[in-house]
């Protein structure tokens, strides 16, 4: 018994060495990042926005983000935790599909970025792709008498390119530029 109590703590101090150095190296390594392992924290109008968690656009004037399982609500994180097999969730993402086209009439035959009616692991992605900024473009140059040039040029300047992943569009960010469009 006494043998196996030496050995545990032995076990012990080595798990939390290797711990701490991997803590360290996290924690180093967030510190290189450009917001410092911080939330990316907007001020706009007077209100404050967390440009790394996704936000909800309603309204037919702005780029509506990723559907969330959590009605956007940082506290509970969660994905809907339902497969491609469950006939509730092929519903919705149909509901979804179909909510799409009615409101983006001129996109009718165009096939629908994924990301636009499913929700992300999180239910917080701030993000979409470069082609699910695009599909609502038309749109919003309706709503807002803009030329649709400008609203593409506006996209593409807000494209995060990456090394690793695909190219995307933080919908915060992209819609406040939106604003700010003369």
């Amino acid at each position: 018994m006494k043998n196996h109590i030496l050995s545990a703590f032995r076990l012990t101090l080595v798990m939390l060495v290797i711990v701490g150095i991997y803590l360290g190296i996290v924690y180093a390594g967030s510190k290189i990042l450009p917001t410092q392992g911080n939330a990316e924290i907007i001020n706009y109008k007077g209100q404050k926005f967390y440009a790394n968690i996704g936000q909800d656009f309603k309204s037919p004037k702005y780029f509506h983000g990723r559907p969330s399982a959590v009605n956007y609500n940082a506290a509970g994180s969660a994905g809907s935790n339902k497969g491609p097999s469950n006939e509730e969730y092929l519903q919705n993402v149909q509901k979804r599909i179909d909510t799409l086209k009615i409101q983006n009439p001129e996109m009718e035959n165009v096939k629908v970025p994924v990301e636009l009616v499913t929700a992300s692991g999180s239910g917080l992605d701030p993000d979409i792709s470069e082609d699910g900024a695009l599909y609502q473009a038309k749109r919003i140059a309706k709503e807002r008498n803009i030329s649709l040039e400008k609203i593409e040029n506006l996209i593409k300047n807000h494209t995060e390119k990456s090394l690793f992943g695909p190219s995307k569009v933080n919908v915060l960010k992209l819609n406040i530029a939106l604003d700010n469009l003369k």
